[in-house]
This record gives structure tokens, sequence and C-alpha cells, in this order.
């Protein structure tokens, strides 16, 4: 009997939990309703035979319980063909009812409408960046073997119709409302999956392959990007955010975007011009980048000048240095406005790169053997020897002095930085810092930072450029 009640309790709680449980479909954003009907089915379906299984099993178990003497045993019987045939009948019923709808779904999902709008969706270890069509509404080709630091997505600089192609680096992409969009999807690296949970649409990227999916956006908003594929150590952290705009803010958007053109037009960083800007810098910093513990001024010889330009930005931006918190980093951002436009950050930023490397004193102690362990995961994007990664745009962290080191790890752990929305690679941070659970644990990884080789910073370069 209580096997029967437990079986009881169970249907009963199931259901209850499934009407009251907060826990549902995010609001629907997008013209894919029938997903959700052919997921309610599903439900129903399923949740009738769970119940009628488990209340039968309830059944069997009262009506042929052993009640002494007088009860009657249950009997073997093999082959039961009127059952057999309710049973067949039943459970063709019951799949033909999950299965139609859901491939009457799959075949409106591969057939997008001729009206579609396209736009490029590229996954990589780990962010998202877009291509949109420019005024011609045509995307040009794209190779892999086209791809460097300059050309991130490998448009073929020879078709005229990519030229004006729209270039989005910031894992941020807005698409106008009430329009089919298709969207081509492609990966640099490994698998990764592209969904947004609002709108009831994800898709697999295949390195070597373009897969697609296309769905007609209903609700001005923004939505996040995941990936729901295993694609290594940091996939949780590979987000980015879809804008759906009314046609008119999407138009001033898109019409503010940098074409593939423009972007070959940049001119590189002339580190001439850019000493005389150093000087303001030096003050703090150094005549040679070295740093300066008493200033809190961290050393920027040798560290790469893409992300000496990132950072440079970010504090121009007020993305970086905007917290309450961040005593220093609110020093920093208005220095930073003496650097009029970015071709004065991309200057300052060249002639940083060339700075001799200067060594640095180390003042934290820890268990290097412990800190080897932890830094296997910080080495998935820093690299194993802590050269950094451009590619994963992670900077490089040997020869860095690790007082700095640790202020910026305790900043990332309490959200000090990296909480700004548009700081995407800071909120990895915040995520992956947050493996280090004390001041032990911060103490031993740096200690271990601190016996990683110092690589020479061309090398740096031109393993980003793979």
């Amino acid at each position: 009997m209580l096997v029967a009640i437990v079986l009881i309790l169970l249907v009963v709680g199931s259901v209850a939990f499934h009407f009251l449980s907060p826990w549902w479909f995010t609001p629907l954003a997008s013209n894919w309703g029938a997903i959700d009907d052919t997921i309610s089915i599903t439900f129903w379906v399923t949740g009738a035979v769970f119940i009628a299984i488990n209340l039968f099993m309830a059944y069997a178990i009262i009506r042929y319980r052993n009640r002494g003497d007088n009860s009657q045993p249950a009997k073997y019987e093999p082959e039961n063909m009127k059952l057999e045939v309710w049973l067949t009948v039943l459970t063709a019923i019951g799949v033909a009812a999950m299965l139609a709808p859901g491939l009457y779904v799959w075949n409106e999902f591969v057939n997008v409408p001729e009206e579609a709008w396209e736009f490029e969706a590229v996954g990589e270890q780990w962010r998202w960046t877009f291509r949109l069509p420019g005024k011609d509404d045509k995307l040009g080709t794209s190779d892999p073997t086209f791809v460097n630091i300059d050309n991130p997505l490998g448009v073929n600089p020879n078709d005229p119709n990519g030229q004006d192609d729209l270039i989005i680096t910031s894992n941020i992409v807005h698409i106008p409302i009430d329009k089919p969009v298709k969207v081509l999807l492609r990966s640099k690296d490994v698998l990764h999956d592209f969904a947004v949970a609002q709108f009831r649409v994800k898709m697999d990227l295949v390195p070597g392959l373009v897969s697609y999916l296309w769905f007609t956006p209903t609700r001005v908003g923004t939505y996040e990007i995941l990936c729901e594929e295993l694609c290594g150590l940091a996939h949780f952290t590979m987000r980015g955010r879809v804008v759906v705009d009314d046609q008119e803010d999407f138009e001033a958007w898109r019409d503010s975007q940098m074409t593939f053109a423009e972007s070959q037009q940049i001119a590189p960083g002339d580190p001439v011009a850019g000493q005389s800007l150093y000087a303001v810098c030096a003050a703090c910093h150094g005549a040679n980048g070295e740093g300066n513990v008493a200033l809190n001024s961290p050393k920027l010889s040798g560290q790469a000048d893409w992300y000496i330009h990132r950072q440079i930005s970010y504090f121009k931006q007020g993305i970086r240095g905007a917290h309450e918190d961040d005593v220093y980093g609110k020093q920093m951002a208005p220095m930073v406005a003496v650097l009029a436009d970015d071709a004065a950050i991309r200057n300052v930023s060249a002639y940083i790169k060339t700075l001799p490397e200067h060594p640095v004193d180390y003042s934290v102690t820890g268990d290097i053997d412990r800190g080897r362990k932890l830094y296997v995961t910080c080495g998935t994007c820093h690299g194993l020897n802590g050269q950094g990664n451009y590619a994963l745009n992670s900077p490089r962290l040997s020869g860095q002095e690790d007082w700095y080191l640790k202020r910026q790890l305790h900043n990332f752990r309490q959200g000090i930085r990296g909480k700004h929305p548009h700081d995407l690679f800071g909120q990895q941070m915040v995520s992956m810092s947050r493996m280090l659970r004390n001041e032990k644990d911060v103490n031993d990884v740096l200690a271990y930072i601190n016996t990683l080789s110092i690589e020479p910073l061309t090398n740096q370069i031109a393993d980003a450029s793979l």
C-alpha cells in the first residue's frame, strides 16, 4: 500500500507542480508560436501517459495486493490480443500526435520566405560577431583564408558586393521588427549553437558549413543570444544580444555602423605621433611604461596594442572606470580625455607597443603547484604561458605586475569591473574569476603566473593573425 500511495502522490505532486510552477516559457517575441504549440502537445501526450501508467500501477498494487488466505494470486498471461491491439493503437496515436505537428513546423522552419532579409552571425570562442548587408542589400562572399586581425570575418576583399557590408564586432546586433529575418550561421573554430529563447529558434554552427534559421521578430526589445552547444571551458560565457528596433531606430543604428571598406581604410597607429600624446600617460605609468605601484599605475610595456586600445576606449566611453567603487579606474577616466578620437588612441597604443620590455618585482606569494592546477581554466583563454590571445580577446598575463592583476581579479569577483552592459568581455571575466573562491586561490594562481616565461610581443601578434 505504501508504494501505491507514493505513486499517487507522485502523480498529484507532478501535476500540481506543472500548473503552479513559476518557471515557464519566456514571452514569445517572434512568429514561432507554432513551436510553443508543439511543445504543449508533447506535454499533454506525455503527461497523460505518465498519469495513466502511474495510476494503473497504483491500482494494480491495491487491487492485487496480498490479503491473506482469501487473496487471488496474479496469473501469468503471455498473450492478450485485445490488450496488445489497444496498446498499439493508442501508442501510435500518441506518437503521431507528437510527431506530425513537429514535422509540419519543421517544414515551415526550413523554408525561408523569399522576402526575408539576411544577415550573418559568426560564432567563435567565446563571442558573437555579425555582418549585415549594406545599401545594396547583398552580402559579399567570405572565406576563412581571408581571416586576419584586420578582417576578422574573412570578407572577400575582391567582391564588390562586400565592400558596403556592415561589420559588427560588439556582440550586439540590431534588426528591424515585423520583417522576416534569415540568419546565416558560420563558425570560426568549433561547434556552436545560436539560440534566442524568446524567438524560439536555435541552430548549430558547424565549421566549414553555412547553416541558417529564420524568424519574424514581433516585439521591440533586447534579447540574449546563448550558445547551446558545449563549445569549450568558457561555453557558458558566450553570450550576445539581439536588439529589435522599429524601422526608424534600426535605420539610424545601421547608418552609424562601419562598412567593410571603411574598416580596411583605417590607418594603423603612428608611434611617432603617439609619443607626444604619451607624455600625459608617462606622468603615472612611467616614461618607459614600467608602471608605478605608488601611483597605482600598472605596467604598460609588453602589453598588446589591441588590448591597450580597447581599454583606453572603454575608459573614454565610460564602459570602464564608472563604477562608484572603482577608485583608481575613476582616476583614469578623465585622463583619457586628452585623446581626442580613435586615431589618437591608435597612435598612443602603437607607441606603447614600441616600449622595451620592463622586468617587474613580484610581491604575491602562494602555493605554485596548487596555482598551476587553478590556472588551467585561465590558460584556456590567456594561453598556457600567459602570453595572451587576440582571437579569444584575452590579454597577456605573464610579465605583468601581480599587485595589479590581484586588484583586477578582486574587481571582477566583486562586480566592480565587468558589470557595464557593453563590457561583454568583462562580463565573461566576472563569471570566470569566481572560480577563485577565496584569497588563497587568488594568491596561488598569481604565484604560478609569476613563474611563466615572457614571450616576445611579436610572437603574440603573429599567433593572433593566424
